[in-house]
């Protein structure tokens, strides 16, 4: 067993990480950053990400921001308690101090720390546009760094390593170091087989834990076997840091049942083969059956909802059906990400067998829905209330025939793109006990903390680690008497 000294020590190498030991680096403090992965894997999903950000300009964040935070902020909880929270902490009743929900000052610190921390990222070379995303159709603007989450980082490595932030890689860490009062004084990890103790204050940033088949199957059940992380870089999250951290006193937070879901196809090894061209078409399950409504809005704000429908279905999955017609909408190529070719057939029947689905099922689902398809404006890039009659579950936009073969399908499985349960943190990123206060010299940001209930808020989790990961590696430096920066320092 060996000891190194730090001021802080970061557990994550994702924006998260970075953040919070570049921001305390830049403050003179001694960084330690210690990464599962090896150097050319850093960043675990942060590197996979296109890094979607849910902001209008570079200044702000969407109107619906806090909005949308706050319909999906918690699970049931006596609206009496939810007022409770919107009172400083500590005058709240005591029972109301550290409840399993969206604090309102936390809401509004990622709010507000947003259009900083893009000032911020900006100032390492970060470049940042309202480019095309893979949705035809949405409701919110999405900021996105030129060159996603890669470039996210490696500039922020960069900075990080010019002021001297030690990095050790395939190193993880284990458990949190405690003093006699339950004060967080390090931090202990496994390299090589060894065991180190990083001694200083501690920023748990190592993710959630889509890398984790016992926890997922413990907090999400038994058909978690049907799941699969959305990149690479989800396996290496194991929810250490979550599970350190409720070992050392931390309050929940966050809806540990629950998980962010995107569709995805199983067949494809790529980073995040995501499918979303099934608006224009009928999704069926193996039985040959529709199960939703495939279009009751903008895909970027019901894909979620409609993703978790198909991963109730047998073994997690469904199929898209769709005809010529979607390959004539415009840019139709940007809503399917998968690398694997479409299964295609000149009749239902023939499609059907390549399905391994009743042939007779699948036939008489789509002549169904054809029936029931209305005469109308067909507009693919723009709600068009295009709706059936008569059919169950409706179709409620984009509902036209599908009689012009050949036919194409997709199969379609449900991914884990990050774990809504964590742990609870206030507006400086402080992790919190089970009282509400914060447990001296521990923080934490990104997936590790619990923000999300029920539904995601989309394009925010790379903002809730980029804006939580700077709080924490700035307010760890407060007190602490900055150094000047030296080699032999180092």
């Amino acid at each position: 067993m060996s000891e190194e000294r730090f001021d802080v020590v970061v557990a994550g190498c994702g924006v998260a990480g970075l953040s919070a030991a570049t921001s305390a680096a830049e403050k003179g403090g001694r960084v330690a950053v210690l990464e599962r992965a090896p150097r050319e894997e850093r960043g675990g999903q942060s590197r996979y990400t296109e890094a979607y950000l849910r902001m209008k300009s570079e200044n702000e964040v969407s109107d619906d921001f806090r909005d949308h935070f706050a319909r999906n902020g918690s699970g049931a909880i006596d609206p009496d308690l939810v007022m409770e929270s919107d009172r400083p902490r500590e005058e709240r009743a005591a029972y109301a101090r550290a409840l399993s929900l969206a604090e309102p000052e936390v809401i509004e610190a990622l709010a507000e720390g947003a259009g900083p921390t893009i000032a911020w990222l900006k100032g390492m070379g970060v470049r940042f546009g309202f480019l095309p995303t893979q949705f035809l159709t949405k409701s919110q603007p999405r900021l996105l760094p030129i060159g996603g989450g890669r470039a996210l980082v490696e500039a922020l490595a960069a900075h990080a390593a010019s002021l001297g932030v030690s990095f050790h890689y395939e190193t993880a860490a284990q458990r949190l170091a405690l003093d006699g009062d339950g004060g967080v004084t390090g931090l202990w990890a496994r390299a090589c087989g060894h065991r180190i103790l990083f001694s200083g204050k501690v920023v748990l940033a190592c993710g959630g834990f889509e890398g984790n088949a016992e926890m997922q199957t413990r907090y999400l059940g038994p058909r978690a076997v049907h799941l699969r992380p959305i990149c690479k870089g989800g396996h290496f999250n194991r929810g250490e840091g979550i599970e350190m951290a409720l070992e050392a006193g931390a309050a929940p937070c966050g809806d540990f049942g629950s998980y962010h879901a995107e569709p995805i196809d199983p067949r494809s090894g790529v980073s995040e083969p995501s499918v979303f061209i099934f608006p224009y078409g009928v999704l069926v399950n193996q039985d040959g059956e529709r199960f939703t409504d495939e279009a009751p809005g903008t895909v970027d704000a019901t894909y979620e909802p409609i993703t978790r429908r198909i991963f109730a279905q047998r073994d997690g999955i469904a199929y898209a059906v769709l005809d010529q017609k979607h390959r004539r909408i415009p840019n139709y190529r940007l809503a399917i990400r998968t690398d694997q070719p479409p299964i295609v057939a000149d009749t239902m029947t023939g499609l059907a067998a390549l399905l391994r689905m009743p042939a007779e099922a699948l036939s008489a689902t789509i002549e169904r829905f054809n029936r029931a398809c209305l005469a109308g404006s067909f507009r693919p890039l723009e709600l068009d209330g295009l709706s059936t009659r008569g059919l169950a579950p409706p179709k409620s936009n984009w509902a036209v025939p599908l009689d012009e073969p050949p036919f194409h399908a997709y199969p379609i499985i449900s991914s884990n793109v990050l774990t809504f349960g964590g742990v609870k943190v206030d507006a400086r990123a402080r992790v919190l006990d089970r009282d509400g206060a914060p447990i001296p010299r521990l923080y934490a940001a990104g997936e590790v903390v619990g923000l999300y209930w029920g539904t995601y808020t989309g394009a925010t989790s790379v903002l809730k680690g980029l804006v939580f990961g700077r709080l924490a590696g700035l307010d760890a430096m407060q007190g602490l008497k900055s150094r000047e920066r030296s080699g032999s320092e180092r």
